[in-house]
């Protein structure tokens, strides 16, 4: 089964980088099996599969997705893919059945779950945006780099997968994009949460402009 399911990831991986003809760029930073954090702005259902399928192999086996509950549990076939192909930690987001205590608690297991062995794939502003602007980063990107001293946060820009797959889409609509990854940053030891949560917002920004 375990093979069959990394079988069905490598398909998965070629498939998104087939229709999106994404070309991934390494900006001042090269892959690493090392533990680090990927945070990339978000716009598209397939934001989280084409940075998955950015990273090589050995560093793709392992990176864990922080996956949105409420959204991967809702049919079969997304549970599998979030569970079995991308072995993703689940997060439950703020919402009418999710109070914010639940919603820390769940952050703070998917830390624990983390270890010193996974890296991490998420997106700090919490929600898709438009494709154009990146909003304010919540603090869940902050809690993460307190808890895990030292650890490289990369930062990603993904550039034009909401025209692909635009909000309401089902059918891709192929447009050639693109991924940068960019000079992993670090908390400092006296850095304010907001001026951590700002820097990282920035370095999403630099990708976008350069």
């Amino acid at each position: 089964m375990k093979l069959l399911d990394e079988n069905f990831g490598r398909l998965l991986a070629g498939g998104a980088r087939f229709v999106s003809g994404t070309s991934a760029q390494w900006v001042n930073c090269t892959p690493s099996e090392r533990p680090r954090a990927y945070f990339a702005n978000h716009a598209s259902h397939l934001d989280l599969l084409v940075i998955w399928a950015s990273l090589p192999r050995g560093v793709r086996r392992l990176t864990r997705p922080l996956a949105a509950r409420d959204y991967w549990e809702q049919t079969p076939f997304r549970r599998y893919v979030a569970q079995r192909v991308f072995n993703s930690i689940y997060l439950d987001r703020v919402g009418p059945d999710v109070s914010a205590r639940t919603a820390f608690l769940s952050l703070r297991n998917a830390v624990q779950e983390l270890g010193d062995k996974y890296s991490v794939i998420l997106f700090p502003e919490g929600t898709r945006g438009d494709g154009e602007n990146i909003a304010e980063f919540k603090p869940g990107l902050f809690y993460i780099a307190e808890n895990k001293p030292g650890m490289e946060f990369v930062p990603v820009y993904l550039e034009n997968l909401n025209r692909i797959l635009p909000k309401g889409s089902f059918v891709p609509i192929p447009i050639i994009s693109s991924i940068s990854f960019g000079e992993p940053l670090v908390l400092d030891r006296q850095e304010r949460k907001s001026d951590f949560l700002e820097r990282a917002r920035e370095a999403v920004l630099a990708l976008k402009n350069r």
